[in-house]
């Protein structure tokens, strides 16, 4: 047998798992079990037939050019739609120049983290953030550093001070503050208007970038929330945005977006070239069809009131039944309740095969989503994938983990 290791990367050698990823293989098997672990949409509001007509519609109108390859950036075409949808829906005015279309927003995260990132670089992000990102951004061998939020996301008064008291060398290693300002994950809160505004303010200050995380903004179930995206607020062009169709659309579409100056999203498209070349030009298609054909709008019309329904289900429960030591999120929107359990001990990461094996529930641990080891005792839960059955049951069986462990 070929010895390996002698041949893997640093990175290969110290890469660890996304605990989401390797938890969906586990319980794709696993039907008994009763899953709070991805942030999947509802089955029942993918627009099945209709992305079947416009697939068929698209491959025969556009022939080869849906089937070849394409520009890195994305099709020019698509680009342009997707600005204008971009304008009327958050008020942000992009040039297709500055649009760079990616194989979904973690491949963007991932583009970004190659663009910026030395080993040893910082980058700012919230505490807890997504999980995810954190990966990316180590894997670049970025360091992070984490600030708290509270119900109306990032506290920026802590990331001001924390950046006046640090050493000027050290701050110049700053590369960017990450966010995901509207409907966080995990979290579920939203940034005050007032805080964006000193948020950017911050970035102009010390003259530092911000990476705006918006996969969320369109399912708001509240409606005193802000929406106000960063981007549409962003005078100096400090402010990267990424959007997603997974969670308007279609996850299995794989398509993303990172709207920035044109210098940065040339630096983009040069790397994107020798990560993937560039995203599916069908799926590119599909996407542009559907937004002009109002697709993606009528999702968003059955999903808001379901997922908020399905939230207020979550919360009712986890009221009913898990003890009072136990403090939980009310999110705004999008996909997720967060948990922390306030009990000796408790280790949501250590536990998680035993609630899988004997409760028959799964979750995603919290501590993945802290940057600085902290939110063992903390879990997220997902509401959009199950059942309303399924939500009340599965919060009574990790009630039972929680009060029995």
């Amino acid at each position: 047998m070929v010895d390996y290791s002698k041949f893997y990367s640093k990175l290969a050698v110290n890469i660890k798992a996304s605990e989401v990823r390797e938890l969906l293989a586990i319980i794709s098997k696993r039907k008994e079990v009763i899953s709070f672990a991805g942030g999947i949409p509802d089955p029942n509001l993918l627009p099945k037939d209709e992305l079947a007509e416009i697939a068929r519609d698209v491959i025969l109108r556009y022939g080869n050019i849906a089937l070849q390859y394409s520009e890195t950036k994305g099709v020019h075409e698509v680009r342009e739609t997707l600005c204008g949808y971009l304008y009327k829906k958050k008020n942000i005015n992009c040039d297709p120049e500055d649009v760079v279309i990616t194989t979904g927003s973690q491949s963007a995260l991932d583009l970004i983290a190659r663009v910026f990132i030395d080993p040893g670089d910082l980058v700012i992000t919230e505490n807890p953030t997504y999980l995810a990102a954190i990966g990316a951004f180590k894997n670049a061998g970025a360091k992070l550093i984490g600030i708290p939020l509270d119900e109306n996301g990032m506290k920026t008064d802590i990331l001001e001070k924390k950046l006046e008291e640090m050493p000027k060398e050290q701050r110049e290693k700053v590369k960017y503050i990450y966010t995901i300002p509207i409907a966080q994950n995990p979290a579920g809160v939203s940034m005050s208007l007032d805080r964006k505004k000193h948020l950017l303010e911050i970035a102009s200050k010390y003259n530092l970038l911000v990476v705006e995380d918006d996969p969320y903004s369109y399912l708001v179930f509240d409606d005193n929330v802000d929406k106000t995206t960063l981007k549409s607020l962003d005078k100096e062009n400090r402010v990267i945005y990424l959007g997603t169709a997974s969670k308007i659309l279609s996850p299995g579409l794989r398509i993303g977006w990172v709207i920035s100056s044109s210098d940065i999203a040339r630096k983009i498209e040069l790397v994107k070239q020798y990560v993937d070349l560039h995203s599916p030009t069908l799926s590119q298609l599909i996407l542009s069809e559907a937004i002009k054909q109002g697709v993606i709008d009528k999702v968003l019309a059955k999903a808001i009131p379901q997922y908020r329904s399905k939230r207020d289900t979550m919360l009712k429960a986890i009221k009913e039944y898990f003890p009072e030591y136990v403090w939980y999120s009310k999110p705004i929107g999008g996909l997720f309740v967060f948990a922390y359990i306030y009990k000796e001990r408790f280790d949501a990461g250590l536990l998680l095969k035993k609630a899988i094996d004997e409760y028959k529930v799964a979750y995603v641990p919290g501590g993945s989503f802290h940057v600085d080891g902290l939110g063992r005792n903390s879990m997220r839960l997902n509401f959009s994938y199950p059942t309303y059955d399924q939500i009340y049951e599965g919060v009574q069986r990790l009630a039972k983990l929680i009060q029995e462990t």
